[in-house]
């Protein structure tokens, strides 16, 4: 592995130059402490976040690099229509490409092809691990989540919820 390690304050990331990966894959495994991955307000991550996957360079470009595997954590979200709190198992298969912004055109304006707007662009040369794998969480958390199916939900008038109580309520 020849990734840097860099470390913030108590916060650990893990930036991996673009220059650093070659066109064989090279496999990565980490974990995340939940606590360190902000889903702004969205819930929030139970334990770590684990990712398993590889990096190589994406041939086609001389200034890109592909960055796949599989995301695994364990997130406390509130039902949508009772507001209960549950946990759901959340698994991601992603496979990005990311382009150093450095060698992209300044030019205001710029013909976008489709594997464009496939492409992530990286400031500085480095990718930070930790933000992919918040992203690929907060892109996988479902819209509306319900604790069941049949949830009733909360009483508009009183505010109860009505899995627990029957209240009298029009």
């Amino acid at each position: 592995y020849n990734y840097k390690f860099a470390f913030y304050g108590n916060d650990f990331d893990m930036l991996i130059d673009l220059t650093s990966v070659g066109t064989s894959p090279k496999k990565l495994r980490t974990e995340f402490a939940g606590t360190l991955i902000d889903l702004e307000g969205e819930g929030e991550v139970v334990g770590d976040a684990r990712f398993d996957g590889e990096s190589c360079r994406d041939e086609s470009r001389q200034v890109g690099i592909h960055i796949r595997g599989m995301i695994s954590a364990e997130v406390a979200i509130d039902c949508t229509r009772c507001l209960e709190p549950l946990r759901r198992k959340i698994e991601v298969a992603f496979d990005d490409v990311f382009v150093d912004g450095a060698h992209e055109s300044r030019s205001s304006e710029t013909e976008l092809t489709i594997a464009d707007m496939d492409e992530s662009l990286v400031i500085g040369g480095r990718v930070d691990l930790a933000d992919v794998v918040r992203e690929q969480i907060l892109l996988a958390l479902p819209e509306q989540i319900f604790c069941r199916e049949d949830c009733r939900g909360l009483c508009p008038k009183c505010g109860g919820n009505r899995n627990l109580i029957d209240c009298s309520c029009d």
